[in-house]
């Protein structure tokens, strides 16, 4: 089944729907950018749904910037609140990164290209570029999503893996797979004919790694 909405998805939230989940939520009273969030046109995340949860609202969420705490702000909206907002590609956000990052994000882009699987910047690349606040730094993660068709090439993780030996940063992130469900790239890269854990919005589900997989020649 293909989710409408799915995990890493950007959205943009109606303003009133935003000042009255934020309203309602007395422990969000004074903390840094939240209650402007929407207005100053930055969008949320969609997250997964946590138990208890009501179903049928739309799970979301933002991360504050280290200096603000660098606290996870998770709401549950109603539907017709959110809408999609574009994806944000490596090859826009790369102006956000340090200088030091250059050759390996161009390595990265490339390395998409070869496969058509263009990478996607989440965590503190994607909200820096998204926001203009300073969530990065010289000693932080990079986090990519991979959106791929269909099979995931066995050679765009050797290919990522590659990347990483030779970077100045460590390279986190997930291959997204057509039916929404996301699966760590360094988990399947090293599974074998093992099972990998496959993360969607409402479940987890292990799938052999070795289905997921072509070998698809470059």
């Amino acid at each position: 089944m293909v989710e409408a909405h799915r995990r890493h998805d950007l959205l943009d939230v109606e303003p009133g729907a935003w000042a009255a989940a934020v309203t309602a939520r007395a422990d969000l009273a004074g903390v840094p950018h939240v209650a402007a969030w929407v207005d100053d046109g930055r969008p949320v995340i969609l997250r997964r749904s946590h138990p208890g949860e009501e179903v049928g609202l739309v799970p979301v969420g933002l991360p504050l910037p280290p200096r603000d705490g660098k606290r996870r702000i998770g709401l549950a909206l109603p539907p017709d609140a959110v809408r999609p907002r574009a994806p944000v590609l490596l090859s826009e956000a790369r102006a956000a990164c340090p200088p030091s990052w250059a050759a390996t994000i161009e390595a990265l882009i490339a390395l998409g290209e070869r496969h058509g699987a263009a990478p996607r910047p989440f965590g503190s690349l994607l909200w820096q570029s998204l926001t203009g606040l300073p969530y990065l730094s010289e000693r932080s993660d990079l986090d990519l999503l991979w959106p791929v068709p269909g099979a995931i090439p066995s050679r765009l993780m050797e290919g990522i893996a590659a990347i990483e030996a030779r970077a100045p940063m460590r390279l986190d992130g997930e291959i997204l797979l057509p039916d929404g469900g996301g699966v760590n790239w360094r988990e399947l890269h090293g599974a074998g004919p093992g099972t990998v854990l496959v993360k969607h919005r409402d479940r987890l589900a292990l799938r052999e790694a070795a289905a997921l997989l072509t070998g698809d020649p470059e």
